[in-house]
């Protein structure tokens, strides 16, 4: 399933490396008027924190949700064109703005919404697809849905074919500066070769000028170029070129100066890129994760490791410090840089030195961490706080050897849900893979939990996974090809499934544990089925003899084994099938 994944590279930053590698037709495909490449970069962070899989275009219930996130993104348009100081950019913004905000309605009663029809507007006549938006407001939800999702197409496909794409992590203007400083640097080196020869090659024509001029007058005197005799000429063009040549001597001195110090400070620039570079590269980096699903009051542990440790400047101890952030948070740091500011949780022993260990690691491990308190954003519908995501923010200034300026680095672990029951724990779980697993097809990241947690090296077979489809999409039909449908996370963990007090997920969680408690070594020895459909062990026991039975997962209960057999008659009871059986 193509699933944006949250606490990595934004989307948009790798679309950006990607689009100067694309036909103009493909970019007039994907970004079409009636949501035009302006509004996509300009609201890249805002359009990637929404939730636009759960929409569904038969739900005319989710039409208010489609005409608030419109209002939001007129909002953000106008707030954008307020604050651009570009005046071209600035009335692009406006325009768009504008045209956006064509997409008019009025309440017509409580939880109702009726678009008001337009016809004679300009951008109406012009722009078709804002007619279409007006009269359909869910249209503008599965159109920026859809462009997300062809946008992950294009990103999955350039990762094989387009080499230079596949690291979007490294942004090449990241490096530029650097090899532009590198290069300056060169030159200036040269320059100053350069001068140095000049000036040796000027002192070797001076000192042979004096002595020509010594020979000729003596011990070298003041020039005086009044009244000389003319019989003096040769002495008096000798003393001019050896003035010359000192006048030449001083100003190429002059000059090698001027390159040292410019060289000196492109070297600082150097300097101070590569420390920069060695930041972004990560030197600092999360040695042992903390667990993603944490409860408030819990203790747990994590190590951070620095890849530098031997460079580090002798002295006073690095304290590295920890802190709990939000997603949002997370992103912006991710994207621009910017140092979170504000506290939305206590961490207790949320302080950690870091230390050269026995294998010759710098490290830094914090013990008996915990999340006293924290602070939850506002939600939205019927958004849980099981769905919202922190991340632990690490961070210290160090000193390293040769630098006189310490250089703050840091990083950030991986996505963790805080919970403060143990009774959530499942529906948290489901949030980290949703967010964080999906970047493969479901059911290749539901075989691999499942053979985890476990502790089996048997696979789903086709068969199970054709039933996982089943189950999910709500489709009894046997035949059914389900390959290339996509999931939503409503179908994932957010609805009942139909008739069932409970979710998809929290049924294939269920499984899971009986597998791994009670039934690892059937499972693994296939002698469970597991994962059938009635139809399906209909069409399997048909024409079997009395007495044969299959073991599948239950339908209607969690953590549930079902027995299916072969009767003679639809009406024996189960304990008289097997009687002879029993001990």
């Amino acid at each position: 399933m193509a699933r944006q994944l949250c606490f990595t590279m934004a989307q948009w930053m790798q679309m950006k490396q990607l689009i100067p590698y694309l036909a103009p037709q493909i970019l007039n495909q994907l970004y079409t008027p009636s949501f035009p490449l302006d509004v996509r970069c300009y609201l890249a962070n805002w359009i990637e924190e929404q939730r636009w899989e759960d929409f569904e275009p038969e739900k005319v219930d989710q039409e208010s949700q489609a005409v608030s996130l419109l209002d939001q993104i007129i909002s953000c348009l106008q707030s954008l064109a307020g604050q651009n100081p570009n005046v071209v950019e600035r009335m692009r913004l406006q325009h768009i703005s504008k045209n956006m905000e064509q997409y008019a309605y009025y309440r017509a009663g409580v939880g109702k919404l009726r678009p008001i029809q337009c016809r004679t507007h300009p951008c109406c006549r012009t722009n078709p697809g804002l007619s279409i938006f007006r009269s359909q407001p869910l249209q503008l939800v599965l159109t920026v849905r859809d462009v997300l999702r062809k946008e992950r197409e294009l990103l999955s496909r350039a990762s094989t074919q387009i080499p230079a794409i596949a690291h979007f992590s490294q942004d090449p203007m990241a490096v530029a500066p650097t090899t532009r400083d590198v290069d300056l640097l060169v030159l200036k080196v040269l320059d100053i070769q350069n001068c140095r020869q000049q000036i040796h090659q000027l002192q070797e024509e001076l000192n042979w000028e004096r002595q020509n001029y010594e020979s000729m007058q003596g011990p070298l005197q003041p020039t005086q170029t009044n009244g000389m005799d003319p019989s003096m000429s040769e002495v008096t063009k000798l003393q001019t070129n050896i003035n010359q040549h000192e006048y030449n001597g001083q100003v190429i001195a002059k000059k090698r100066i001027q390159l040292l110090q410019e060289a000196v400070t492109s070297l600082e620039k150097c300097q101070s890129h590569l420390i920069s570079r060695i930041k972004a590269w990560s030197s600092l980096m999360v040695d042992k994760q903390p667990p993603q699903v944490i409860k408030t009051q819990s203790k747990f542990s994590t190590t951070v490791r620095y890849l530098l440790g031997d460079k580090v400047a002798p002295g006073k101890p690095v304290l590295i410090k920890a802190q709990i952030i939000t997603e949002a948070q997370a992103r912006n740091l991710r994207q621009l840089g910017t140092v979170p500011s504000e506290n939305v949780g206590e961490l207790i022993n949320n302080t950690a030195i870091l230390e050269h260990t026995s294998s010759k690691s710098t490290c830094a491990t914090f013990r008996n961490m915990s999340i006293k308190k924290i602070k939850r954003a506002d939600r939205k519908g019927s958004e849980s706080v099981t769905e919202e995501k922190f991340a632990l923010f690490f961070t210290t200034e160090i000193s390293i050897t040769g630098c006189d300026t310490p250089y703050r680095i840091q990083m950030i672990s991986v996505p963790v849900v805080v919970i403060v029951h143990g009774s959530q724990d499942n529906n948290a779980l489901a949030t980290i893979i949703w967010d964080c697993a999906f970047a493969e097809p479901m059911c290749v990241t539901l075989n691999s939990k499942f053979m985890s947690d476990v502790g089996t090296e048997r696979c789903f077979d086709s068969y199970n996974q054709h039933f996982l489809a089943q189950k999910i999409f709500d489709k009894p039909d046997i035949a059914g090809d389900y390959s290339n449908m996509l999931v939503s996370w409503a179908q994932f963990n957010k609805e009942m499934l139909p008739g069932r007090p409970f979710t998809f997920w929290q049924w294939f969680d269920g499984v899971i544990e009986l597998t791994k408690r009670h039934l690892k070594s059937y499972w693994s020895d296939g002698l469970i089925f597991g994962f059938i459909g009635k139809q399906h062990l209909h069409l399997i026991l048909k024409d079997r003899p009395n007495g044969t039975f299959l073991l599948r997962f239950s339908d209607s209960e969690i953590g549930g084994i079902t027995i299916a057999y072969v009767a003679p008659s639809e009406n024996l009871p189960k304990n008289d099938v097997f009687r002879r059986y029993y001990t």
